[in-house]
């Protein structure tokens, strides 16, 4: 299957999430078998362009794999001259947001409040992809709420008006992030269109991936929450459909690679002191991904524990150093860098793991780690605000 020049086969892709689709992150999961990572996505109000939220965004300085970007908004002309904009600072891809959940998003009648007015979905659409040369995707959830599950609807309305692949989620608006999602609604979607449909929603592990893709006959899926703090499952789901076999999870080693790699990323894509705070969360979902399940309350109880501890602390090398002994408790500090496997800084070509990096030189600053008290009210935890868009 093709979106546009770019072809595919049976792709699993990373969901738009705010807050968390930062280029970082887009770049792990690509490394780690995402086939396209769809970006945060960027508001189409154009005074909001030179703040740094939205700088940073824009920033695809060293990105890998395919760049795809969702732009929010409900004016049609606003919307195409975001997609230019966008498309001049480097979008391969354009997506528009129409499956956001969030009321501060459907207040002002973007995202899913959109799929209310289908003669405005139209034009919007049709606006977008008249104004730029690159292929146009769009998102969408599979109504208002059940009694308004218009996504057969609004699947035709985008076939027509030039849009090249579409994802939908199996909730409508009401239900936000509540109940299950339903897959019926996707597959009447692939029915009743030739672009290429992906399913999202509640697809947790390589065994409903599977089953997902049978039940709804989707061109390929998109994965969300779930790829947070285990961005493996891209493999993992790829293996799996392929070899009918489970790859083995990671074990402490590997995410400790894997986080402190995430970790120093986010310090040079946003300064320590934002970085800092950004991973604050990132930490949370790698703990909860590799203890909640286990069905052991120590595990949970020590995890929770350690994610309190680290909230407190505001410098990089502390948080790493953390990390670190809190994944490896027995490993000796001095060979640390020596049991970890090298990773390429995409950003400034250096061995992020290796003595030229400025936070890994002072990782192991401590020999014997002293955890801050926990605050009463956990206040420093970053909230999580982690819309799938």
């Amino acid at each position: 299957m093709n979106i546009g020049q770019y072809t595919f086969n049976t792709p699993i892709i990373l969901a738009p999430m705010a807050g968390v689709t930062d280029r970082p992150f887009r770049n792990l999961c690509y490394q780690l078998g995402a086939d396209l990572c769809v970006s945060e996505m960027v508001t189409s109000e154009k005074h909001l362009w030179d703040t740094r939220k939205t700088k940073l965004r824009l920033n695809h300085k060293g990105e890998q794999g395919i760049r795809s970007v969702q732009i929010a908004g409900t004016d049609p002309a606003k919307l195409a001259a975001a997609a230019q904009f966008n498309m001049h600072h480097g979008a391969q891809i354009i997506d528009i947001n129409m499956g956001c959940p969030a009321k501060k998003v459907c207040n002002v009648l973007a995202g899913s409040a959109l799929l209310k007015n289908e003669t405005l979905v139209a034009e919007i659409i049709s606006s977008v992809v008249n104004a730029v040369d690159v292929p146009v995707t769009l998102k969408i959830r599979t109504g208002w709420d059940q009694y308004n599950r218009n996504a057969v609807n609004i699947a035709k309305i985008a076939e027509q008006n030039g849009i090249q692949a579409l994802s939908v989620h199996g909730r409508t608006r009401a239900d936000a992030y509540q109940g299950e999602a339903e897959y019926e609604t996707i597959a009447a979607v692939k029915s009743a269109v030739a672009i290429p449909v992906f399913a999202n929603g509640d697809i947790t592990d390589p065994k409903k991936a599977k089953a997902v893709l049978e039940a709804t006959n989707a061109d390929g899926l998109m994965i969300g929450r779930a790829a947070q703090g285990n961005p493996w499952i891209f493999n993992q789901i790829k293996h799996y459909l392929t070899e009918n076999t489970l790859l083995s999870p990671p074990d402490n080693t590997e995410v400790c690679q894997l986080l402190t790699t995430h970790l120093q990323h986010l310090y040079d894509f946003y300064g320590e002191h934002a970085g800092v705070r950004i991973a604050r969360k990132h930490i949370g979902w790698y703990l909860k991904n590799q203890f909640a399940k286990t069905g052991d309350d120590k595990d949970r109880q020590h995890s929770e524990s350690f994610r309190r501890q680290v909230n407190q602390v505001d410098e990089a090398s502390i948080q790493l150093e953390l990390v670190s002994e809190f994944f490896n408790p027995n490993l000796d500090p001095a060979n640390t860098r020596t049991h970890m496997a090298p990773a390429t800084d995409p950003y400034n070509d250096i061995n992020i793991l290796g003595n030229h990096n400025k936070y890994s030189a002072q990782i192991f600053i401590r020999s014997t780690t002293q955890y801050p008290t926990p605050c009463k009210h956990d206040h420093l935890q970053d909230p999580d605000f982690n819309i799938n868009c």
